[in-house]
């Protein structure tokens, strides 16, 4: 039987967050509560001692009596507290015969998570009727000497680096208020310039909720020149790895990247907190676009990004998109495809700094 944890239990959704082989923080309650798209829950299955936790948010299906499973932006999917290697096939097994009866019970019509490119979690959502490969992200190992990493820059990118140092460009970690806002008003002016959609414009709230969790390591770098904030960067550090999470910077300054010296900078302060990796994400719906190219000039350590698209009850879903007047065989890359609109702003924030 599958155990639903809500909001209103911290304690039992820190509990396997924390006990979990491993977690980045997408996965906390913390991070749950900054998303107001759904209602979040924490689905667990326990057999002997040993879990499954899978965090998802329960929407509504308008005009409907039915719901979907969704996740927050970022890196999600199931969690163990052991490696998934380890865990026995009867519990395995077992998780998805509950969580079908889950779904089903529930009404819900059809589940969408976004798989963790550094987590084996294939074999916790095989078998049901979706791994879906969406493509590459590109990260950089910090295990190697720093000398190393630099080798695979691309000339043009170290070219930008090195211009950067010149100029004297500085680097500094804060959490005070006038640095958040002052931050929050680039990422805004990105989002103006850009024409975002409201998914990527978070309340102010949101950015200090963020940057002050007592969840996760999350951290706000800006870059200056003299007395002027350019570039800002919010990352985090769960497990060995840094998400860059959000960034922005001046339009006037984008011409000399200096989010460039900024991610070089990270794995700099990555490798003296014993971090292993950076992961910069994907391109544009993680395509090999423009701004795949401008991530993978840091690097050639290429991930397979995946997600999990599983269709619950197929005669609703159907019925669903065929509401929204969408051909059954329409080529269109969304999920589920009911909630599909006309226009997807499907980039990611990284976007901004090319």
């Amino acid at each position: 039987m599958i155990k639903v944890i809500t909001l209103s239990q911290k304690e039992e959704w820190d509990f396997y967050v924390k006990n979990a082989f491993i977690h980045d923080f997408y996965h906390t309650w913390h991070y749950h509560t900054l998303d107001e798209s759904g209602v979040a829950i924490l689905l667990v299955y326990e057999e002997d001692g040993d879990f499954i936790a899978f965090p998802c948010l329960k929407r509504k299906i308008p005009d409907s009596s039915f719901f979907d499973l969704s996740s927050v932006y970022g890196y999600v999917g199931p969690i163990a507290n052991k490696e998934n290697q380890y865990l026995s096939e009867a519990l395995i097994s077992n998780f998805k015969k509950a969580f079908l009866n889950f779904l089903k019970n529930e009404q819900i019509v059809s589940v969408f998570s976004r798989l963790h490119p550094f987590f084996d979690q294939d074999r916790l959502v095989s078998g049901f009727n979706g791994i879906y490969e969406n493509g590459k992200t590109v990260a950089l190992d910090l295990t190697l000497p720093i000398v190393s990493q630099r080798k695979k820059y691309s000339s043009s990118t170290y070219r930008a680096i090195r211009k950067s140092w010149k100029r004297g460009f500085s680097i500094r970690e804060t959490k005070q208020d006038a640095d958040v806002n002052t931050f929050i008003d680039i990422y805004l002016e990105n989002m103006a310039r850009i024409n975002s959609t409201d998914y990527y414009l978070f309340s102010r709230q949101y950015f200090f909720d963020l940057i002050n969790s007592n969840d996760f390591d999350c951290r706000l770098l800006l870059v200056s020149l003299k007395d002027e904030v350019v570039c800002g960067m919010i990352i985090t550090f769960t497990h060995g790895i840094i998400q860059a999470h959000l960034v922005g910077t001046k339009e006037a300054y984008l011409i000399e990247s200096p989010a460039k010296l900024l991610i070089d900078e990270i794995t700099v302060l990555g490798r003296k907190e014993g971090m292993k990796y950076l992961h910069l994400g994907g391109g544009l719906g993680f395509r090999e676009d423009t701004l795949f190219n401008w991530k993978s000039s840091f690097s050639d350590l290429f991930l397979d990004y995946k997600s999990f698209r599983h269709i619950v009850n197929d005669s609703v879903y159907q019925t669903l998109v065929q509401k929204q007047r969408i051909e059954k065989n329409a080529t269109i890359d969304f999920f589920p495809l009911y909630r599909a609109v006309a226009k997807v702003l499907a980039y990611n924030c990284f976007e901004l700094i090319i």
